[in-house]
Formats: structure tokens, sequence, C-alpha cells
């Protein structure tokens, strides 16, 4: 009986260890999403304006030209700035917050609406930017460096949470 309780209580510290690790990076990973929509929303204040990794190679206006040309087209593209960080930043806080206290408390139902949340965000932003040549490594690198942390994470805690699961189905 001993060497069955053995391997038991080795596999679910694994496990649990998975879990933290897996919940911990995922809250990081979001915490990450929080930090580039700071950074959007910052550059829309400065000189920048245009998102990060966007330059003269892909708009050849920048700021003052767009005022010039249109003080509204202007407020309209700062407004959207203002309104797509937002989002990004309550994706990012959403997401760390169902890692923190929900997929580390072994919630299938949290694991599964913080992978959600950014796959629909991504889903929807990120296609738009390949037909307007606006996928530079500069414009979408922290994202998809972010993104792929936070796949990590998922799939450490989704391992852990599946063993977890089946063992207590036998």
């Amino acid at each position: 009986m001993a060497s069955i309780t053995a391997p038991t209580t080795s596999a679910t510290a694994a496990a649990d260890s998975r879990l933290r690790w897996g919940s911990g990076i995922m809250a990081l990973a979001g915490l990450g999403f929080v930090g580039y929509a700071v950074l959007f929303l910052v550059r829309n204040f400065t000189d920048s304006f245009l998102e990060l990794g966007i330059g003269h190679n892909e708009v050849n206006v920048g700021k003052d030209e767009i005022q010039a040309f249109s003080p509204e087209l202007y407020d309209y593209i700062s407004h959207l700035h203002i309104a797509v960080s937002g989002f990004i930043a309550a994706t990012g806080l959403a997401v760390a917050a169902l890692a923190w206290f929900g997929v580390r408390r072994r919630l299938m139902w949290a694991w599964v609406t913080a992978v959600a949340a950014p796959v629909l965000g991504l889903a929807v932003a990120l296609p738009a930017h390949y037909p307007n040549d606006f996928d530079t490594a500069g414009h979408l690198g922290l994202i998809y460096a972010d993104t792929a942390l936070f796949v990590v994470g998922a799939m450490l805690a989704l391992a852990s949470l599946r063993e977890r699961s089946e063992r207590s189905a036998v």
C-alpha cells in the first residue's frame, strides 16, 4: 500500500507545482498585457503618437501631419488609442486575476475564461495587421512574446488541472 501512496503523493506534488508555476506565469503574462496597454496609452500623448513599432515605413505621416490635415481625425485616432489601451489593460487585469485567484484554486472555468479572453482579443485584432503591413516585429513583437509566455503558463496549468481531474475520476 505504501508503494501506491508514495507515487500518488509525488505525482500530486508535481501537479501542484506545475499548477502554481502555470497560474503564476499566466498572471505575469496578464500583467504584461497591462504593461503593453500603458505603453500604448503613453505613446498617444507623446510625439510618437503612432503605435509602438509603427513608423514612416508603415505610415508616411506622423502626429503633426495628421493634426495639420484634420484636427478632428487626430482627435478620433487619439480616442481610439485611449479606448484600445483601456480594453487591453482590462483584459490583462482580468487574465491576471482569473489565473491567480481562480486557476490557482483549480477552477477549470477560470482557466477557460483566462484563455478565451485574450484569444478573442487577438483573433479580432491581429488579422487586420497583415494586409496593411503593420505586422512588424517592433509592433507585434511584445504581444507575441507575452502571448508565448502566457501559452507556456496556460499549458502547465492545464496539464496539472487535467492530471488531477483524471486522478479524482478514478
